[in-house]
């Protein structure tokens, strides 16, 4: 097992890793093989965990009254599909993971929908998201607050951690931040039903799975999703026969 020690080894402190911007396109690591330095890879996941349960970054700056985070409950190592989504909601906090609410009904549906056996959100998806705490009801009433960019910039040196860990195959960008974060500004229906590789990883935009997005109320933009999902399955059953 060669070729890992350097980039696990990174990933052991994201907190002094410099972010210029939260613009900057999210970097991605080159896949792994699962068993490629598992029990090590295994056991800084876990430091990982434990150091997002702590942080109190965004609480010292003034942008949240106390850390939500809800890490330790998204995955493991050997998981060949990694989701980002914007950020855990009010139900993920007090339940104790990640799209625990109405969203996660929707993406587990849709998984189904791309051959993916009963359960596989919480069985062969790493759980990750933009930034790890609730930001909050958006103060206008229509669904959860967007996190700030200085939000996004404290928070995303754990992301980078997550990805260099897990090394998935493929990232699922569920909602428009995350697909900004890793693509860059884009329409949905340009980029939804579409698949992007970068370093050897497959990116695939998918549309934010809240009741209050009204994207998919529009026929051409279902089909697009079904796009989506259509290339989703060709990946998985590519790789499970492997």
């Amino acid at each position: 097992m060669t070729g890992t020690t350097g980039s696990v080894a990174a990933a052991r402190a994201p907190r002094t890793r410099r972010v210029e911007s939260a613009n900057e396109l999210i970097p991605l690591p080159t896949p792994l093989p699962p068993e490629e330095n598992a029990t090590e890879r295994t056991r800084l996941l876990a430091e990982l965990h434990a150091r997002i349960r702590a942080c109190e970054r965004c609480v010292a700056a003034g942008y949240l009254a106390r850390n939500t985070s809800i890490a330790g409950y998204r995955g493991h190592i050997g998981n060949r599909f990694l989701l980002v989504g914007q950020a855990p909601g009010r139900l993920s906090v007090e339940r104790g993971e990640p799209f625990a609410g109405p969203g996660g009904h929707v993406l587990e549906a849709w998984l189904t929908r791309a051959g993916f056996p009963p359960g596989a959100l919480r069985s062969e998806v790493y759980l990750s998201a933009l930034t790890k705490c609730d930001p909050g009801k958006n103060p206008r009433g229509t669904g959860d607050r967007k996190p700030t960019p200085a939000e996004l910039a404290l928070c995303r040196p754990f992301l980078l951690a997550e990805l260099e860990l897990v090394r998935p195959q493929a990232v699922l960008l569920v909602g428009g931040m995350a697909i900004e974060a890793f693509l860059g500004p884009a329409r949905l229906h340009e980029v939804i039903g579409r698949s992007f590789t970068r370093n050897g990883v497959h990116l695939l935009p998918l549309p934010h799975p809240s009741g209050v997005s009204r994207w998919l109320n529009a026929p051409a933009h279902q089909a697009l999703l079904g796009d989506a999902l259509a290339l989703l399955n060709e990946w998985r059953r590519v790789w499970v026969s492997e």
